[in-house]
């Protein structure tokens, strides 16, 4: 296993973490407790020894669980992170109540990483106003917690903000070579290394889509490593940058897990050929999405109540990485259906403002006839 060093902390992680919020499950929803244990066991065996879960994480269900499968691990042996669930904060009050609650699900007396969870900047105002820093740093200060820091999902703008408010021991962003400058992106990544602030990194392979791409985008990678593993080369771009010290993978499988393992057991880093491979596919990705769309959002509100941004990026995503399961999970699961694009009344209201010039009424059409199509 590839070890990093936290120079700032003066501590080393493992380069592969465990992200535990998305566990093989059983036909009812829950944990499948016997494989989740086995992959578990499986990769501190093999050196993992960074443990991510959360608070709502399988709802409510990954503390318990994680906290009884290392309680039977020497403490200081790995480190285990949660995050405090910064929308269910209102007073300090509710942040004791509920970190008292973590520590008793997870069975420890201190959490190593503990993380504000999921900041924009308008949450982390909030939590500057409500004295939540300020009670983590007294966390911090009573040996409950031993690091401090925050996951980010929000601008450039705002993490900007956030990492440069107080002096954070570590954040943890999203990354992967298909979001560079999507969230913090790169410029993020740059700037927690001009101020010394170590990176963990979420979504390395973009929830799954960059494990499972399309055929001819997958015959590029073969091209240049017929062995390596599609995913390998997500977490191999994510490892190339050094201030990046844990890459977490929210593993679903055993088979993930040791696909995993074997990508760090001994990291090689990127060549320059094989940066060029990454930025080709990134590139034949990028050029299958249906429209110029950018979520700017100046065609709403729409007066048929179609979310007219959301309904292009799902059908763009889906153009990209041909992930039926996931579109239809998105489109006709996670999203009212008053807000589909066939409840477009063809207007053209839209089309007036909108700085692409994108044909949208005709767009809309395409995208409710390519939904219907993956139902």
């Amino acid at each position: 296993m590839e070890y990093r060093k936290l120079d700032k902390l003066g501590i080393d992680v493992s380069l592969l973490g465990f992200g535990c919020m998305r566990f093989p499950l059983l036909e009812n929803g829950s944990i499948d407790e016997v494989e989740a244990e086995k992959m578990i066991d499986k990769a501190m065996a093999e050196g993992v020894n960074y443990i991510d879960t959360a608070y709502p994480y399988h709802n409510g269900d990954s503390e318990p669980f994680v906290g009884k499968v290392l309680n039977k691990y020497d403490r200081s042996k790995y480190y285990l992170a949660t995050k405090l669930p910064c929308w269910e904060i209102k007073s300090v009050a509710d942040a004791k109540r509920i970190f008292e609650a973590q520590l008793e699900r997870l069975g420890q007396e201190y959490v190593d990483f503990y993380l504000l969870h999921a900041l924009n900047k308008e949450r982390f105002h909030e939590m500057k106003d409500l004295g939540i820093v300020e009670f983590c740093e007294q966390l911090k200060e009573e040996g409950k917690i031993r690091y401090f820091g925050f996951s980010f999902h929000d601008d450039y703008d705002a993490f900007e903000e956030i990492v440069t408010d107080r002096d954070w021991d570590f954040c943890q962003i999203q990354y992967n070579y298909m979001d560079t400058e999507e969230q913090a992106g790169d410029k993020g990544y740059e700037l927690t290394e001009k101020l010394g602030i170590p990176v963990i990194v979420m979504e390395p392979i973009k929830g799954g889509s960059l494990a499972v791409l399309p055929d001819d985008i997958t015959a590029i990678f073969k091209e240049s490593d017929s062995n390596a593993s599609v995913a390998s080369w997500a977490l191999r771009f994510v490892a190339n940058h050094k201030n990046v010290k844990t890459i977490l993978s929210g593993m679903s499988t055993y088979e993930q897990v040791l696909d995993n393992l074997d990508t760090f057991a001994e990291f090689k880093p990127l060549t320059a050929e094989e940066e060029v491979v990454i930025e080709k596919v990134a590139e034949t990705i990028k050029s299958r999405v249906k429209n110029g769309c950018t979520g700017c959002r100046y065609c709403m509100p729409c007066p048929a109540g179609v979310d007219i941004p959301r309904c292009f990026s799902i059908w763009n995503q889906h153009a990209m990485y041909e992930n039926d399961g996931h579109a239809r999970w998105d489109y006709f699961s996670n999203f009212n259906e008053k807000e589909h694009a066939n409840n477009c009344i063809k207007c053209g209201k839209c089309e007036k403002v909108c700085p692409q010039k994108i044909a949208i009424r005709e767009d809309l059409a395409r995208v409710a006839s390519d939904m219907d199509h993956i139902k």
